[in-house]
């Protein structure tokens, strides 16, 4: 009996794939514990709408995050840093105070996770921050760090 999965089965398959079991285990398990639906043409047809529909939305998300991914790289954020006597500067920016000046100057949100830092950013100048849109879209956005 061929089965659609709604969800993931262990060992057995993930949602939407379309797998072949015995009669008995569909019966008495799959089925019972709606963990799939019999393969009929109505809900082959079903779940082709639903997969056309995830696909649009993907690349619907795809098109924001690029777009978005633009009006990053052309911004520049200005952030401050405490220098002490010397050139000795005290702590370092964090993501959390990089959101807070994007915030603040352009009113725009960002998610904090979002950003990757390889390194704290420890001393004044210009540095250039990776942020993670979508799994396609990495953005660049400009940091200029002024010692105070």
């Amino acid at each position: 009996m061929e089965i659609i999965l709604t969800q993931d089965v262990k060992s057995l398959g993930k949602k939407g794939d379309i797998v072949k079991v015995s009669d008995g285990y569909a019966r008495n398990f799959i089925l019972p514990k709606k963990l799939g639906l019999e393969a009929t043409k109505q809900n082959l047809y079903d779940l082709q709408q639903q997969k056309a529909a995830e696909e649009k939305r993907q690349k619907e998300l795809l098109e924001e995050a690029k777009e978005f991914a633009n009006k990053l790289e052309e911004i520049t954020v200005k952030t401050t840093i405490k220098v002490g006597e010397g050139g000795k500067t005290f702590g370092s920016v964090s993501a959390k105070e990089i959101v807070a000046a994007v915030k603040e100057q352009f009113d725009i949100d960002i998610d904090k996770k979002k950003l990757q830092l390889s390194d704290p950013i420890k001393n004044a100048g210009s540095y250039t921050v990776k942020i993670k849109l979508h799994p396609q879209v990495t953005a660049e956005m400009k940091v200029m760090v002024e010692a105070v």
